[in-house]
C-alpha cells in the first residue's frame, strides 16, 4: 500500500490536468495527441498513478477511456482542484496589480442592457499601467427581483446592478441607481384593451396576468402585481413576458422604456389603473469587505456615480431585440 506522501506526490497539477483531458478527449490517443505526447507515455503515467493511489482508474476492458468509479470520483475532484489553484494563483495576482482576477455583476432583467454593454465596452477599452486592458475577466448574471439581493449576499456577485428596495445590513453598501416607470399594458385584440380608465382591480382580476418569476433560492421571492384568485401564467423573463402580451396570453405591467416602441406602434396599449402612476425605486449595491474595493469594482462604482449612467441603465431598452 503507498505511503501517504506517496500519494501526495502523486496527485500533481500535470497528473489531474492529464486526467480531464483523457477524460474531454475520450481516448488516450487523442489526449495523448492534444498534450503532445506518446499514447504509450500517457499510459505509463496513468498505471503510475494508479499504482500511487491503489485503485484501477480506467475501465481495461473497454477500448475507450472509460472512467471506473473511483477515477470518476478523481477527476471531479481533481477539476475543482485545479480550479482552486487557480484561484489562489490570481488572488496572489490581485494582491500584486490591485485588479480581481474576476468581477460579477448581478443584474435585474430591469436593466437596460444596451447601456450594461455600453459600460462593458468601455470596461474593456481602458488601458491599464503596463499597457493593455484590464485583467479582470466580467461575469454577468441576470436576476429577478429578490434574486438579485441573493446573489450579493451569498457571495456570488461583487456588485448588484437594479435591486428593487434597500436592504439594511451591515455588510452591504447600498445607493440610488433612480425611478422606474412601469406601464400596465395588453395587446390590442385583449378584452380589457376595449374597456374605459382607470381599470379597476376587480376587471383585471379577471383576466390572466404575465408574471416572472422571482430567481431567488434561498432568499423569500417577492410577487408584484398578482391580485387574490387571480390566473396567472408564469415565465422566466421579462423578455418572455413582453411575448406573451404581444400575443394577447395575458396582461401585467414592463418598465414604461421597454414598452414604449411597442405602444407607439400600436402592438400594445397601454392603460390607466386604479393604482394609478406606478414606480419603483432601484438601487445598486456591493458588499462592504472593510477594505478598500479593488480596482475593477472601483471602475464599476465610479461609473455608477454618474447619473446619465444610472439613467442609461433604466431607460436605453429601445433599439434591442428583447
Amino acid at each position: 500500500m503507498s505511503a501517504p506522501q506517496d500519494k501526495r506526490r502523486a496527485l500533481t497539477p500535470e497528473a489531474l490536468s492529464m486526467m480531464d483531458t483523457i477524460a474531454r478527449t475520450g481516448s488516450f490517443a487523442a489526449a495523448a495527441r492534444e498534450m503532445g505526447r506518446v499514447p504509450s507515455a500517457l499510459t505509463y503515467s496513468v498505471r503510475q498513478l494508479e499504482d500511487a493511489l491503489d485503485v484501477l482508474l480506467f475501465d481495461r476492458s473497454s477500448r475507450q477511456a472509460v472512467l471506473t468509479a473511483a477515477g470518476q470520483e478523481l477527476l471531479m475532484e481533481g477539476r475543482r482542484l485545479l480550479q482552486e489553484l487557480d484561484a489562489v494563483a490570481n488572488r496572489v495576482r490581485r494582491i500584486a496589480t490591485g485588479w480581481e482576477s474576476e468581477l460579477t455583476l448581478a443584474v435585474d432583467d430591469a436593466v437596460a442592457r444596451r447601456a450594461l454593454f455600453d459600460l462593458m465596452d468601455a470596461f474593456y477599452a481602458e488601458t491599464i499601467e503596463g499597457g493593455g486592458p484590464p485583467p479582470t475577466r466580467l461575469k454577468l448574471r441576470v436576476e429577478v427581483l429578490a434574486g438579485t439581493w441573493e446573489a450579493l449576499l451569498h457571495g456570488q456577485a461583487d456588485v448588484a446592478i437594479g435591486v428593487p428596495a434597500q436592504l439594511q445590513t451591515s455588510n452591504v453598501l447600498c445607493e440610488s441607481a433612480g425611478e422606474l416607470e412601469f406601464a400596465f399594458c395588453v395587446a390590442p385584440h385583449h378584452p380589457l384593451a376595449s374597456l374605459p380608465e382607470p381599470l379597476s382591480a376587480s376587471q383585471i382580476a379577471e383576466h390572466r396576468i404575465i408574471a416572472v418569476a422571482d430567481s431567488a433560492r434561498l432568499m423569500a421571492p417577492l410577487t408584484v402585481g398578482l391580485l387574490p384568485g387571480q390566473d396567472v401564467l408564469t415565465v422566466p423573463s421579462l423578455a418572455t413576458k413582453l411575448e406573451a402580451m404581444l400575443r394577447g396570453l395575458g396582461c401585467g405591467s414592463l418598465p414604461t422604456p421597454m414598452v414604449r416602441r411597442h405602444v407607439e406602434a400600436g402592438r400594445l396599449v397601454r392603460k390607466a389603473t386604479y393604482e394609478g402612476r406606478r414606480t419603483g425605486l432601484m438601487h445598486y449595491a456591493w458588499r462592504d469587505t472593510g477594505h478598500a474595493p479593488g480596482k475593477a469594482l472601483a471602475w464599476w462604482l465610479d461609473k455608477l456615480r454618474s447619473e446619465a449612467t444610472r439613467k442609461a441603465l433604466l431607460e436605453q431598452h429601445e433599439g434591442l431585440l428583447l
